[in-house]
């Protein structure tokens, strides 16, 4: 008896190690979403501008599409706006999702530093963003032909991120059948 209570404690303690050893050899910085080879949830937003054409994700068929959910406050999003200018300038098409942010503003962003975007919705309510597991804008979901989410970028897209691995990312899912 005296030995199991004298080696319950090293056991409990070994476990505890062995949990921990194994968090650190993990990237915090990743944070994998459920999403991944799934379809993109179902959402119909409305457009930025009052009538104007909005968002749904029906659209997100029949090729590939990267889908940015960004907003007017956020401070990383004019840093990542030249680089979807550039993506969408290569032919490949971006939507958007203005996440939590009033039309308005989203229509005097666009205006000041372009618009790169083929559609645009307004989830001012945030709930498509829950949906999408969005934890902070910028977000990028890289949408495969038949609507399945294939790839999430949290923070903002580099230039080094869309050469290393959304811009081959997005000419495989072209070249499928």
């Amino acid at each position: 008896m005296k030995r199991l209570l004298f080696i319950l404690p090293v056991i409990a303690f070994a476990g505890l190690a062995a949990f921990l050893g194994f968090g650190l050899t993990q990237d915090p910085k990743e944070l994998p979403s459920q999403l991944i080879d799934r379809p993109l949830p179902e959402f119909a937003l409305p457009g930025i501008v009052q009538g104007g054409p909005g968002l749904a994700s029906a659209s997100f068929k029949g090729e590939p599409r990267l889908l940015n959910v960004w907003a007017s406050w956020c401070a990383a999003c004019p840093q990542e706006h030249p680089v979807l200018e550039r993506i969408a300038a290569e032919g490949f098409p971006v939507y958007g999702i203005a996440w939590k942010d009033k039309p308005e503003d989203s229509r005097a962003f666009l205006a000041r530093y372009g618009d790169p975007y083929s559609g645009m919705g307004s989830d001012f309510p945030g709930r498509t963003a829950i949906d999408l597991g969005v934890t902070g804008a910028p977000e990028t979901f890289v949408v495969d032909k038949k609507g399945r989410v294939r790839f999430k970028q949290i923070g903002p897209i580099s230039p080094e991120v869309w050469e290393g691995q959304i811009r081959p990312l997005m000419q495989k899912l072209r070249a499928e059948a």
